[in-house]
């Protein structure tokens, strides 16, 4: 089997790659810049806008996961040229090169449109691949952590000072960046009765998911420190999202956009919506994958 991977140089992509890696599966990924050389794995330069790098990205595949997407942006217009828009090219390269199976990672913000453009870009993208004809599962992750992660980092790096700034009070599940890996590949050649054409929206096994200030005790625990956690009001995040602004440009990484979803009391994966055992379950429990990732960005100098 031969795969079709984009979004193979970020955080989830490279989980993929590793696993993949493990399965000995062959992998054509693509990438913006020069790549280092990795078994089984066929680099294939170039981006979501061009068609004609799509087309030879699906040549000689037989599954595309569509990795690949825009988390963060300034301009809500980035969100629909790389989640909308890029996603229906992906569709239309699959169907060119004739392969049904289409696996797609969305997001659990597309259950809540009206909260970010960033929710209402993916739930347009899901939209597109529902009706694509294409043998496709949607998998809406939740918070993905692990090695390489930039977004939790920022909660495990304020930790280690004894202070971890949380949203209004609410809830959200989690997963471990490899458990997530796993199971995009695991739905590849899952039983179609159990997967085809069905959403999924995955988590680490924590019933209820994990209230924020639960979570942020469990990162300070990851990194031995106990962290005062209070709760800002969603004013108080605007007002920081506008300074961010200021200060980082397009690089700032709290925006009016992230407020929006952040402050939303709900993210914890439903159950209704949970992955059959008999394809995939979690394995990293979470005080083990927390603790892991610290030691990860210990070893490589972040913390």
């Amino acid at each position: 089997m031969t795969i079709a991977l984009t979004g193979a140089t970020g955080f989830v992509g490279q989980a993929v790659l590793d696993v993949a890696a493990q399965r000995d599966l062959a992998v054509r990924a693509l990438t913006r810049r020069e790549q280092e050389i990795r078994v089984n794995v066929a680099w294939v330069p170039g981006t979501l806008s061009d068609p004609a790098t799509l087309g030879a990205l699906c040549e000689g595949a037989d599954t595309v996961v569509h990795v690949a997407g825009l988390t963060n942006a300034t301009d809500p217009a980035d969100f629909d040229e790389a989640n909308v828009e890029g996603t229906q090219r992906m569709i239309e390269a699959a169907k060119a090169a004739r392969i049904k199976r289409f696996v797609f990672v969305s997001s659990l913000a597309a259950r809540q449109p009206d909260l970010s453009q960033y929710g209402a870009s993916k739930a347009k993208a899901e939209t597109l691949v529902e009706k694509s004809g294409l043998d496709w599962t949607i998998v809406r992750p939740p918070g993905v952590y692990g090695p390489r992660d930039i977004d939790y980092f920022e909660m495990f790096r304020s930790a280690k000072w004894g202070f971890i700034p949380l949203p209004p009070s609410g809830a959200s599940s989690i997963i471990h960046v490899h458990d997530l890996a796993r199971l995009l590949l695991d739905l590849i050649d899952a039983p179609p009765a159990l997967v085809r054409r069905r959403m999924f929206e995955p988590d680490d096994g924590r019933e209820g998911g994990w209230g924020h200030d639960e979570l942020a005790r469990a990162i300070g625990s990851a990194v031995g420190r106990r962290v005062f956690a209070p709760h800002l009001p969603k004013a108080l995040l605007e007002l920081g999202a506008k300074a961010d602004g200021m200060l980082r440009g397009k690089n700032a990484r709290l925006t009016q956009d992230r407020v929006g979803y952040m402050t939303h009391p709900n993210w914890v994966s439903r159950s209704a919506k949970r992955v059959p055992e008999a394809v995939w379950s979690p394995a990293i429990d979470a005080g083990e994958g927390l603790a892991r990732t610290a030691e990860w960005y210990r070893a490589e100098g972040w913390l």
